[in-house]
């Protein structure tokens, strides 16, 4: 197998289709309903791993005003790019920056803090999720909320598809006739230290079936009860977490105190 790239980096195909991807992904439904939900119409929020604008932009569509963080150069040129195609009114209330979640002081704070789909779940579950829950809570207004997606930890865990060969996904790129298709072509899950590594392997061919493009990409997830960094940092668990997608759930905290 060929040397394996980081996941979303440049030149990778998952940042490319990382759009058509998530939005023919069933387990996100509802994700951008329940975050705007958890603040005041109009209100604040703090993206932290924007990506390409997905729930950015729907969120500012809706009347919020939204600063999106992200560490890939590649889905921020993305994200910028749908930025400047929305409506004026629109794309005023976004921006987005390069950054890292786990050192971020922008000096001040939001009625919403999100970190969506599986974002701090590439970080390794140690020194990187409390300084990144610390991040969440310095951003944080008070009686405001921040909601943390994680990974099923049970599904982490769980082997690969038995046949590499097979897709997981195949879909129309929208790009002349030219299709994706998707493959997990490893998988290892590592219990001492929570994490999960696998390789995907993005083929994008033409309409006669003639690969015109490829990409290996190493995507690595660390699974950890998020409730002790939490409590660390100064936030207390608002009920329980939400389960969205059958895959993950979503933990929402608020300020100790905070009534």
């Amino acid at each position: 197998m060929p040397q394996s790239r980081p996941y979303y980096a440049e030149r990778g195909l998952s940042a490319r289709y990382y759009d058509l991807v998530t939005a023919n992904d069933a387990t996100l439904e509802g994700d951008v309903d329940l975050y705007a939900s958890l603040a005041p119409a109009g209100g604040s929020v703090l993206e932290l791993g924007a990506g390409t604008g997905r729930v950015a932009v729907a969120l500012a569509e809706r009347g919020f005003r939204v600063e999106g963080i992200d560490l890939a150069p590649a889905m921020l040129a993305q994200a910028e790019a749908k930025r400047a195609a929305l409506p004026a009114e629109v794309a005023e209330r976004i921006s987005f920056r390069l950054g890292d979640m786990a050192a971020l002081a922008l000096g001040r704070t939001f009625d919403l803090v999100l970190c969506p789909f599986f974002t701090l779940a590439h970080l390794p579950a140690g020194s990187a999720w409390r300084n990144a829950l610390a991040v969440m809570r310095r951003h944080l207004a008070p009686r405001g909320r921040c909601a943390i997606h994680l990974p099923l930890p049970e599904l982490m865990a769980a082997p690969g598809p038995s046949d590499p060969t097979r897709p997981v996904l195949r879909l129309p790129t929208g790009e002349a006739g030219r299709i994706l298709q998707l493959f997990v072509r490893e998988r290892r899950f590592r219990p001492e230290i929570g994490r999960m590594d696998q390789v995907l392997d993005y083929v994008v061919s033409n309409p006669v079936g003639v690969v015109e493009a490829r990409s290996f990409e190493r995507q690595t997830f660390y699974a950890a009860d998020p409730l002790p960094f939490a409590a660390e940092a100064g936030l207390d668990p608002v009920g329980e977490a939400r389960r969205l997608g059958a895959v993950g759930d979503i933990h929402i905290f608020r300020h100790a105190g905070d009534a």
